[in-house]
């Protein structure tokens, strides 16, 4: 007889099964999700896939600091203004989310994660953000964008605040569809970490902007994932903004399903004393003549940061054209970033390649700006700034870029 062999639990694992237990949500999935949980566990660094990111560790670290900090009265995401003008805010697991734009679909579903499979092969046979997902008994939404729709109002998602901040969003783009999604992260300290399930499926033809802003409080912890599949000459264009949070990890995942599939990652991650922030992506190329570029800059004034990037390319993926880079400024010797760019090719007609720097802002650029007369802090300042805005102004959306600037802005003039 086999016997199951048990690691003992840390105070914070038992806390948050026992939160997930207690969350009074009704669902098939929940009891066998929390069952795992019990079962397996967190994370910690002897799995590859959170080797950088001890998540049964930082956790032990954070549970005190959460489970204390205070929650000011009228936190929520419908006290949010919308990142983008105009946009139709989708509330998940909200009764009532009003009109949707013309040709598009807004309904509640009964609907979990499938934790029981990974889309990152050296995370652990589970799903680990899934898995807590589905404990958590996260409410689930389904957008429709109907085919041939030019959806000219952006689409936020957020889930609602304090215990019930799990969502799950399965977001449909029809055929020849163009659409703007805007994943708003944010939010005070609470019990447990927040956690965000979303899968896109792309149409052929069509063409989609996802934004993430991430901008928790300084105690909160958040673990999202987004799961994309591109149609034949799809397109996804995405940017991640992580300007806030304690502990956090994001996750993309995306598959070009068809030839002519397009996928443009951009990314800033903006990091301080106490934070954690890991940014881990899969790409995955499936069909021939494909491409990608993935591209995050990073400024670290304290804390920790993590990039792990792997380009997936099939066999049958041939001439599919695929690029990663990780570019990191270090402004102090208390914070630290690691990045693990990574390839794995069986085809053999392809242009593929990936890169990492870290350093220190560049002497000669910031004596050229105080010769000029500009104080050593503002020099500083403005050579940071362009070091992000560069591929902010990638995004060739205005409004989405303005509204990014002014969230780096408003960082760079605490941290500076």
């Amino acid at each position: 007889m086999n016997v199951h062999q048990m690691n003992p639990r840390t105070p914070a694992e038992t806390a948050l099964i026992e939160r997930a237990e207690s969350t009074g949500v009704v669902a098939d999935a929940k009891d066998p999700a929390v069952e795992a949980l019990r079962r397996d566990g967190l994370p910690n660094r002897r799995v590859e896939a959170w080797h950088y990111t001890d998540l049964r560790l930082l956790m032990s670290r954070l549970d005190d600091k959460c489970t204390t900090a205070a929650v000011p009265s009228g936190e929520g995401g419908t006290l949010l203004s919308p990142l983008l003008p105009n946009s139709h805010v989708v509330e998940i697991g909200a009764p009532d989310n009003g009109a949707a734009p013309a040709g598009v679909t807004v309904s509640a579903i009964t609907e979990s994660a499938d934790w029981s499979r990974s889309p990152n092969h050296l995370d652990r046979p589970v799903d680990t953000i899934r898995l807590l997902n589905a404990s958590f008994g996260a409410a689930a939404v389904a957008i429709e964008v109907a085919p041939n729709t030019d959806v000219t109002t952006p689409l936020e998602l957020r889930s609602q605040a304090g215990d019930r901040s799990h969502g799950l969003a399965r977001c449909t783009v029809g055929d020849g569809a163009k659409a703007v999604f805007v994943e708003r992260i944010e939010g005070t300290a609470s019990s447990t970490p927040s956690t965000g399930i979303s899968h896109l499926a792309i149409g052929e033809g069509a063409d989609v902007l996802w934004i993430v802003d991430q901008a928790k409080g300084p105690s909160a912890a958040h673990l999202g994932q987004l799961n994309v599949e591109l149609g034949t000459d799809a397109s996804f264009r995405m940017f991640v903004l992580n300007t806030g949070g304690a502990l956090v990890r994001y996750e993309v995942h995306a598959e070009t399903m068809g030839e002519g599939g397009e996928i443009k990652i951009r990314g800033v991650n903006l990091i301080e004393k106490g934070q954690h922030i890991d940014v881990t992506t899969t790409l995955r190329h499936t069909a021939p003549h494909t491409t990608a570029t993935e591209t995050f800059r990073n400024v670290v004034t304290g804390g920790h940061g993590v990039f792990q990037g792997m380009i997936k390319v099939a066999k049958e993926a041939q001439k599919t054209d695929a690029k990663m880079a990780c570019n990191t400024l270090l402004l102090s010797d208390d914070g630290d970033f690691s990045a693990k760019p990574e390839l794995e090719i069986f085809a053999d007609d392809v242009q593929c390649g990936h890169g990492a720097t870290a350093g220190e802002i560049n002497a000669d650029h910031l004596f050229y700006l105080m010769s000029r007369g500009i104080p050593e802090q503002s020099a500083r300042a403005l050579l940071v700034k362009a070091f992000v805005a560069e591929i902010v102004e990638e995004l060739e959306h205005e409004a989405a870029e303005d509204a990014l600037m002014q969230r780096i802005d408003t960082w760079l003039e605490r941290s500076h």
